[in-house]
C-alpha cells in the first residue's frame, strides 16, 4: 500500500485584499503574474487565510490581469473579508510518501501593492 501525504505546494505571504464582490459565483481573483510566481494554476484550488478577522475558506484562484496587483474576493468569499485585509493563499498538493524527504514548497512574498517581492523556488 502506498502512503500519500498533503504537504503545503504553494503560498502567497500576506497579500493585500484590492476589491470585494459579492455579486460573483464565487473564488479569488489575483495578479497573473502572483500566481505564476507561488505556481498557482488558473481554477486551483486554494486556501485563503484572512491575518485580520481569523477567517478561513476553500475556493478557486481565478486569473487577473497581469501585473495590476488584484486580490478579489469573490461571491461568498466577499463576506470573508473587506478591502484592506491581509490574507495568505496556499495550495496543497498530495504526494508519495517518498516524496517528503527534501519537500519545499514554493514561497512568495508580495509588496503592499500585491507585486511579487521576492520567491523562493523549490
Amino acid at each position: 500500500m502506498t502512503m500519500l501525504r498533503t504537504l503545503c505546494k504553494s503560498k502567497i505571504r500576506k497579500a493585500t485584499v484590492t476589491e470585494a464582490n459579492l455579486d460573483y459565483e464565487g473564488s479569488i481573483t489575483l495578479d497573473l503574474d502572483v500566481m505564476e510566481a507561488a505556481d498557482i494554476a488558473p481554477y486551483e484550488r486554494v486556501q485563503v487565510l484572512n491575518h485580520d478577522n481569523g477567517a478561513r475558506f476553500t475556493t478557486y484562484a481565478i486569473p487577473g490581469e497581469r501585473g495590476c496587483g488584484i486580490v478579489c474576493l469573490n461571491g461568498p468569499a466577499a463576506r470573508q473579508g473587506v478591502v484592506g485585509d491581509v490574507v495568505t493563499v496556499i495550495t496543497y498538493a498530495v504526494v508519495e510518501a517518498a516524496e517528503v524527504a527534501g519537500w519545499e514548497p514554493r514561497v512568495i512574498s508580495v509588496t503592499a501593492d500585491n507585486r511579487v517581492a521576492d520567491r523562493v523556488k523549490r
